[in-house]
């Protein structure tokens, strides 16, 4: 009787073993993967990140032009006054304006309102209203 028994947790520990190695060898197997995982997740992020500091690049470019664009813009309000009060006789630049809302033509401004052709083309891009 003995004899079995101890055949028999023989039997049990030879069973513990192989469960054992097979758990090791599945753990092996699972860290690998793992690891496969996190190198193609950290490639990803370094992508991602290379990608965000275009874009950012991007934005910063955007925002100087912006900049630029204000500083050329912000003194043409002024100028335009300027323009205005030079010649009362004529009709003002802002007339001029409202006509290209309703649809005048660059002959029409120019023959309406006395500008130069050059000032009529720029009174009518400048007013034209915005397709979006």
């Amino acid at each position: 009787m003995l004899e079995i028994a101890l055949i028999l947790l023989g039997l049990v520990c030879l069973g513990l073993v192989g469960t054992c190695v097979w758990l090791i060898m599945q753990q092996r197997h699972l860290a690998s993967l793992q690891a496969e995982r996190d190198a193609a997740r950290d490639l990803r992020i370094k992508e991602l990140g290379k990608r965000l500091d275009i874009y950012l690049a991007g934005s910063v470019r955007m925002g100087e032009e912006l900049h630029e664009l204000r500083q050329v813009v912000a003194p043409l309000p002024d100028k335009l006054s300027q323009i205005e009060q030079r010649d009362p006789s004529s009709l003002s630049f802002t007339q001029a304006a409202r006509l290209v809302g309703l649809g005048a033509s660059v002959d029409d401004l120019t023959q309406s309102c006395g500008l130069s052709k050059a000032e009529a083309e720029l009174i009518s891009k400048l007013n034209q209203p915005k397709n979006r």
